[in-house]
């Protein structure tokens, strides 16, 4: 498998991934909206183990839930990745992918939250919450 990469907008924060990337997860939440101003937020898990990033020393930090924070790019703003505590792996922004994540898209969770403006039109599962 060939590494994947990634980065922020303005390129200080970057990213290589060296294995498997979870399927795709297009999430509603209000929190995700908020942190992206968009409709929803693609995301994926990758192993924290399979996970190298260079410019971390940029990056800035927001406990957005109870255990999950966000990380982004304190320069451009760029959304890189949120992890959970006691996982092991990270919630990558795919967004912020410059390659093809080599990985099918599943579902739209948390539905039941999504913007009043938009319509989900793809056939893929809609979860009201995570599921």
């Amino acid at each position: 498998m060939d590494k994947i990469h990634g980065s922020c907008l303005c390129g200080q924060v970057r990213y290589q991934i060296s294995g498997p990337v979870g399927e795709i997860v297009h999430c509603h939440c209000g929190t995700c909206r908020k942190a992206h101003g968009a409709a929803f937020s693609s995301v994926a898990a990758v192993q924290d183990k399979d996970f190298q990033l260079t410019g971390a020393e940029l990056l800035s930090s927001f406990e957005s839930s109870p255990g999950k924070t966000r990380y982004f790019c304190s320069c451009c703003g760029t959304q890189i990745y949120a992890k959970r505590e006691g996982t092991a792996h990270i919630i990558l922004r795919l967004g912020s992918l410059d390659d093809d994540p080599q990985t099918p898209e599943s579902k739209h969770i948390w539905t039941s939250q999504r913007a009043s403006w938009y319509e989900v039109g793809s056939d893929l599962p809609q979860c009201l919450e995570f599921e």
